[in-house]
């Protein structure tokens, strides 16, 4: 089968339709988006841990932890959400599902981030809701 908005496969009942040139695009976003949170988290991860004075918390906040710990939370989430981004770009079905997951993951570890960089965790909870928008709802139109 081929790939795009020409593209047609079966569904369930065994009937053909056309794949929404728009659902390609959005889950191909969304793949892109998760490749940059990804990356961004990476960044975000690193600097936490090769400069542990960067991140200042707002005292009596319940989610204190060390800056160190949450350059290896930021680390090794960016890392998996990269790979799984990888995986929904060359249209593999379990990373949807994956990608949905980590991104959930993200927004929460993000939302609990809100005291160390506010702009920097809102602006990746904003980009992982895009990402599980567009894998919930177009993930299934361009599924192979």
């Amino acid at each position: 089968m081929t790939h795009g908005a020409a593209a047609s496969h079966y569904d369930a009942a065994g009937e053909e339709h056309e794949v929404s040139g728009w659902a390609v695009g959005f889950v191909l976003f969304a793949g892109v988006m998760m490749i940059m949170s990804g990356g961004f988290q990476i960044f975000a991860g690193l600097v936490a841990l090769i400069e542990n004075e960067f991140y200042v918390a707002t005292r009596n906040y319940m989610f204190q932890f060390d800056a160190t710990a949450w350059g290896w939370i930021h680390l090794l989430g960016g890392l998996l959400v990269l790979a799984a981004g990888f995986a929904v770009i060359v249209g593999q079905t379990w990373a949807r599902v994956v990608g949905i997951i980590l991104a959930v993951l993200s927004a929460l570890a993000n939302f609990a981030f809100i005291p160390y960089y506010p702009f920097w965790a809102l602006t990746i909870i904003a980009l992982d809701v895009f990402v599980i928008w567009a894998l919930a709802a177009h993930g299934r139109d361009v599924a192979v």
